[in-house]
């Protein structure tokens, strides 16, 4: 049997990846440090993405970056829980976090139910078209006493690629606020509180400072080189506090994770997964940013809070592909090069979706490791249905993807006609390529109602569909989904 045909969504943090049109207010997305400038104009974060690597205590985090201000230097300001050296950080090629960000989107998959009377199907190739849319104590203890007078020292310093960066270590909020400040950068407002629950854990500042007339500008946002680190410690989490301080409105956290045959999800916040395999109108093609988003505010909606899973699949592999998966260079550039061995296979990639504004994030994501879960994939559970919902398993397979299908609508020319066999489009057809969502904080967030787009009820978020398929388009055989 041939492939289904796919067709048809950031950030952290972009969440990671891809750099995004400038961001209008409320569209914000988040960061896991916050923006300093050396103007006076504030710099709020529109867009940085960010990709984590996991195996045993080593950590690598990678972020992708673009910002909306004015072009003077600024810096970014992350924690860290040990101070790290030239040889920890490096820049990599933009193109990498792309490729992550458009393997584990949400997808849109298109498919055509075939000549009810069984002959061979053709095969066909299918390409990539993306969605139009409008744009713990860590570190050192607690354990020893506190030094005699509050102090800033700069621990390391060097330069990588375009950034300077240096480590800062202070055991007093507001005077690394003022050691800021006097070098001529405008601190976010509230910046004195969120950074005193980071000191006194005993972590340090990692500071890129950004020269930018090293810098490619387009449309006035910067394209900075996307940013490597790594480090050791027992706990695994994401500093997404400060980045709230440049928040312009709820912003979007989207974090991409690639741990040796291991799924993640937070262990400080509640977890859910993204309805899946749910058929809907032909018009969501037109907007299938907004369709998802939707469906993710109704989710978030009936678990506030949640961080939600939208895919844990491994990152060699797919099923639809709505572009090419990640080979041995990717993983490596993204940190299996600092790993023991330099192992770069085996790994499962797992998306995390959550949406806050500043006033309702008020803890970092500590991540934990989850079992393994199936869901969102073309297989039958029995002769009639596809498979709903989230499951355990051995194996991650789990996908946010929604579906468009076309009844047959040619003649029917036998005695036994075998129904609901789906496949690519009709021969002589034109084929449409797959979709894959996309900047998902730059698409609109109103306009769609759910239960007018949907042809199959969404019992995960108590949505009824108001005109379903239920019957034409579930009849099939198991295993007839290829």
């Amino acid at each position: 049997m041939p492939r289904p045909h796919p067709t048809a969504l950031l950030v952290t943090l972009a969440a990671v990846l891809g750099v995004a049109a400038l961001v209008a207010p409320g569209r914000a997305e988040a960061f896991c440090g916050f923006y300093v400038s050396g103007g006076t104009t504030k710099l709020y974060n529109n867009a940085t993405q960010v990709v984590l690597m996991r195996d045993g205590l080593r950590t690598i985090q990678s972020m992708q970056n673009s910002y909306q201000g004015p072009p003077e230097d600024f810096a970014m300001v992350v924690p860290v829980p040990v101070v790290l050296k030239k040889e920890d950080v490096k820049t990599l090629p933009a193109a990498v976090f792309a490729k992550v960000d458009v393997l584990d989107a949400p997808r849109l998959v298109e498919y055509w139910e075939q000549d009810p009377c069984p002959r061979p199907l053709p095969s066909y190739k299918s390409s990539v078209k993306y969605d139009a849319a409008p744009r713990s104590a860590m570190g050192k203890g607690s354990g020893a006493a506190p030094p005699p007078a509050a102090f800033v020292e700069v621990k390391a310093r060097f330069s990588v690629g375009e950034y300077d960066v240096i480590i800062l270590e202070s055991n007093d909020a507001a005077t690394l606020d003022a050691w800021l400040r006097e070098r001529k950068y405008q601190i976010p407002d509230g910046a004195q509180t969120v950074l005193a629950p980071y000191i006194d854990q005993g972590m340090y500042f990692f500071v890129a400072k950004v020269d930018v007339k090293k810098v490619k500008f387009e449309a006035g946002r910067a394209a900075l080189s996307p940013l490597r680190f790594h480090y050791d410690d027992k706990k695994f989490f994401l500093p997404v506090r400060l980045g709230m301080l440049n928040a312009n409105g709820p912003q979007d956290l989207i974090v991409h994770i690639l741990a040796r045959n291991q799924r993640y999800e937070v262990a400080n916040l509640p977890n859910t997964t993204i309805p899946t395999n749910i058929d809907v109108k032909d018009g969501v093609r037109r907007s299938f940013g907004a369709f998802y988003n939707a469906l993710f505010d109704a989710t978030q909606k009936k678990h506030p809070r949640a961080v939600v899973t939208e895919y844990s699949w491994s990152a060699s592999s797919c099923d639809p592909c709505p572009g090419p998966t990640l080979d041995g260079g990717d993983l490596l550039g993204l940190g299996a090069d600092v790993l023991p061995g330099q192992v770069a296979g085996g790994f499962t990639l797992t998306r995390l979706h959550a949406r806050y504004t500043k006033e309702e994030l008020t803890e970092d994501l500590v991540f934990q490791v989850a079992p393994p879960i199936i869901g969102g994939r073309e297989v039958y559970v029995d002769r009639n249905e596809i498979e709903t919902g989230t499951k355990p398993s051995s194996v991650n397979n789990f996908q946010g993807r929604y579906a468009i299908r076309h009844l047959w609508t040619g003649p029917i020319a036998c005695a036994h006609p075998e129904r609901g066999v789906w496949g690519g489009p009709p021969h002589g057809r034109g084929e449409e390529p797959p979709w894959a969502a996309r900047d998902l904080a730059f698409a609109p967030r109103k306009g769609v109602e759910l239960q007018n787009v949907v042809r199959s009820d969404v019992p995960e978020v108590d949505i009824k569909a108001k005109s379903t398929t239920k019957g034409a388009l579930k009849r099939g055989r198991k295993g007839a989904k290829k």
